[in-house]
């Protein structure tokens, strides 16, 4: 079980010089233009410039459903066959999670080089990106292995519904742009960066697959790859505010401009744009040495793109709509008018007299009857008082020779706990390597938004057997009888488990050497352990033994796994 994924991207290179939608046409060595089917991962038109390499078309591998790689992958569905590779929707039978699956020739002539990007990108272990599990050569294949998220929704998808609401792509563009200025610092690029190549998942995180890899697969280089991929996140911009690519070409289910008008900004193909989004669109995607709209500096690198963002008034999510309840009706039953008929329009409706009081002789016996049970009530809860009274008054005499002072109390009434300094931390690790060592004293720093997190694990909640546990070692100062501990978690679910030790220092030797003193096992955000038995320890562990599932945070650039955080730690003696 390993304790997180590894990233997955694509290289390749754009010149910027024109769409990348023109260019395909004009490579068809490799049938790229003229195979209409869809590839998932890597899509025919992108709106950046690239040039597909030359080479012998290699014949694709002849593969079915139900074969496995490696005796641990079993390829399910084959969603792309195109240009000598394909590509798989496939099971992880050792982890039990879906995968998906480039495979190839070994002898293809673009062979080394995805997995050269595959191995790349993989170092990159940014969670913006789908991760690289895998890229081997193996029985004259060439595959490489990459995350499948079935909770995430291409941008593609999305768009189909209609436009972006300005504030979702103000966090697109925000995203991608600073997740390809991180991959260009490490010497990464895209190329193949279209809305196929960008999701959204459930928790409203975006996405991009394909950095490297599906640059590889299609041969595309550039000499200018950062400014292609700027104007690749141009090009998505321009079709998030209007629906419509900004080429004259049709692509990705989105109509082109309208020929012989050229490049038009956004907020003049549809009212209501955004207006510093629009300026931002066409400042990305003039960015080959013309003038951008409104005689902004055009952006050539993500980098800069990341700082033109910086400068803009930041747009805020629109404010939610709440629909105002229904009038309040009163009910029939309540209007007095139960079983009643309804009455005609217009009738004057006489008021019922209200019945006479119990004149009859039943009436009045009934009355009498009710009179003498009160009297008798009254009567004996006197004397039951008054016999109460006089034995009160009988024992108080020896009650106040028998009484003790305060400085002889037996039974004091019990001081509330009081809450436990803590004065130092330290990670403890027991086996394996550290979480977040550096984030230790954020556990008590009053901060209840600030976090120490474990990292994610692919099976759980148990962590064993990757580890024992997880946890942190606290020093109260001196040796103190702690009541309880309080530890607030981020993450709900099934479920945490939280176990208390007495340790003997702030770097106790093992896990044994240390005495267990409590557990508990929530589903909440909460935890409170209560000691079994009384102890006084300045060091006290509290260790993590279980952690529940949870996707990807955003917050803390959490991968999604099985993990916890710890906001505060309070104890009490």
């Amino acid at each position: 079980m390993a304790e997180r994924s590894t990233a997955a991207v694509d290289v390749a290179d754009n010149s910027g010089e024109q769409p990348l939608t023109a260019k395909a046409d004009q490579s068809t060595a490799d049938g790229v233009a003229k195979n209409p089917e869809r590839d998932t991962d890597i899509e025919e038109a992108q709106g950046s410039g690239g040039i597909e390499g030359p080479g012998q078309k290699a014949a694709s591998p002849e593969l079915h459903s139900g074969h496995k790689l490696a005796r641990r992958y079993r390829l399910e569905e084959c969603v792309t066959r195109l240009d000598g590779f394909s590509s798989w929707r496939a099971v992880d039978e050792k982890l039990r999670r879906a995968v998906g699956v480039h495979i190839l020739p070994a002898d293809h002539t673009r062979a080394r080089t995805v997995l050269a990007a595959a191995r790349s990108s993989a170092l990159l272990g940014d969670p913006r990106f789908v991760q690289v599990l895998d890229a081997v050569e193996e029985n004259d294949l060439v595959y490489v292995v990459h995350e499948w998220l079935p909770d995430a929704t291409e941008l593609t998808a999305l768009l189909a519904a209609g436009p972006l609401e300005p504030h979702d792509a103000y966090q697109m563009t925000t995203q991608i742009a600073s997740a390809m200025a991180a991959a260009h610092r490490e010497g990464l690029a895209h190329l193949r960066l279209n809305p196929n190549a960008v999701l959204r998942t459930s928790s409203g995180q975006w996405r991009i697959r394909g950095l490297a890899v599906n640059a590889a697969l299609r041969g595309i280089t550039s000499g200018t790859p950062q400014r292609a991929d700027t104007e690749a996140i141009g090009a998505l911009l321009y079709a998030a505010l209007t629906q419509r690519w900004p080429y004259e070409n049709d692509a990705y289910g989105l109509s082109g401009l309208p020929k012989d008008i050229g490049l038009i900004a956004p907020d003049q193909v549809r009212a209501g744009i955004h207006r510093g989004l629009s300026e931002l669109a066409m400042r990305a995607l003039i960015n080959d040495g013309a003038t951008a709209s409104r005689h902004e500096a055009a952006c050539t690198t993500p980098e800069e793109l990341v700082k033109a963002i910086g400068e803009m008034p930041r747009i805020r999510p629109p404010e939610p709509s709440f629909t105002a309840p229904p009038e309040y009706q009163r009910t029939t039953y309540q209007q007095g008018t139960y079983g009643r008929p309804a009455p005609h329009p217009g009738a004057n409706q006489p008021i019922a007299p209200p019945p006479p009081p119990l004149q009859s002789r039943t009436g009045k016996a009934l009355k009498w009857a009710v009179s003498a049970l009160l009297i008798a009530a009254l009567g004996l809860g006197s004397w039951q008082l008054a016999d109460a009274l006089m034995d009160r008054s009988g024992k108080s005499d020896d009650t106040n020779k028998t009484q003790p002072t305060d400085d002889g109390d037996k039974n004091p009434a019990k001081s509330n706990p009081t809450q436990i300094r803590i004065q130092n931390s330290q990670e403890f690790v027991a086996e394996g390597d550290a979480q977040h060592p550096n984030d230790v004293s954020k556990t008590y720093d009053g901060d209840a938004t600030t976090y120490w997190r474990t990292k994610s694990f692919n099976e759980g909640p148990p962590i064993a057997p990757l580890k024992p546990g997880v946890g942190i070692v606290y020093d109260l100062g001196s040796a103190k009888q702690i009541s309880s501990a309080d530890i607030g978690l981020r993450y709900p679910g099934d479920h945490t488990t939280v176990e208390l030790y007495a340790a003997d220092s702030l770097s106790p030797a093992s896990l044994d050497s240390m005495t267990r003193i409590g557990s508990v096992t929530t589903t909440g955000t909460t935890a409170t352990v209560k000691p079994g038995k009384k102890v006084k320890t300045q060091y006290v562990l509290v260790w993590l033994t279980a952690v529940p599932q949870s996707g990807y945070d955003s917050t803390l650039y959490s991968g999604a796994g099985y993990k916890q955080a710890i906001s505060e730690v309070k104890f009490a003696g």
